[in-house]
């Protein structure tokens, strides 16, 4: 793809020093959880993000992420949020009920607050997707979550 050469162009930024970050994470299936957190918090300080500079808080499953990631975003501490969590299709309607919810409210935050939210919530048909996923997505959502923040301080 050729782009223009008479634009200006704000270029991806990756460099995570002096930003706040929140994580959110459910306990619901908290081994991937966990996986998740493992990959966003290592990719977080390898870009820079002091350690001081992270907060963590959990919550008892998906549903619940978005009232916690709305608080922190209202809070004005943060530059960015991540969501950590793991919805596995059961034999019900639910599975859709709280994928869906979940992300749309993880949207919304985003949306109302002005505060970049990564959505780090995997939805997978059975464990070993979750399993096979869960670092690789926590360390997309960290570097999402700083790109993010960073874009828009250009912006503003």
């Amino acid at each position: 793809m050729t782009r223009a050469t008479d634009i200006s162009e704000i270029e991806p930024n990756l460099a995570g020093k002096g930003l706040r970050i929140g994580l959110v994470m459910s306990r619901f299936n908290q081994d991937i959880g966990e996986g998740l957190l493992s990959g966003c918090s290592a990719e977080l300080l390898q870009l820079g993000v002091n350690a001081g500079d992270v907060t963590l808080t959990t919550v008892p499953g998906a549903l619940e992420i978005p009232l916690v990631l709305q608080t922190m975003a209202q809070s004005g501490k943060f530059d960015a949020l991540v969501a950590l969590g793991c919805v596995i299709r059961g034999e019900t309607y639910h599975f859709e009920i709280v994928s869906n919810e979940s992300a749309r409210g993880i949207t919304d935050v985003q949306l109302a607050t002005g505060i970049p939210v990564a959505n780090a919530v995997l939805t997978t048909e059975n464990d070993d997707q979750a399993l096979v996923r869960m670092a690789q997505k926590g360390k997309e959502a960290a570097q999402a979550a700083i790109e993010m923040a960073n874009l828009l301080k250009v912006i503003k």
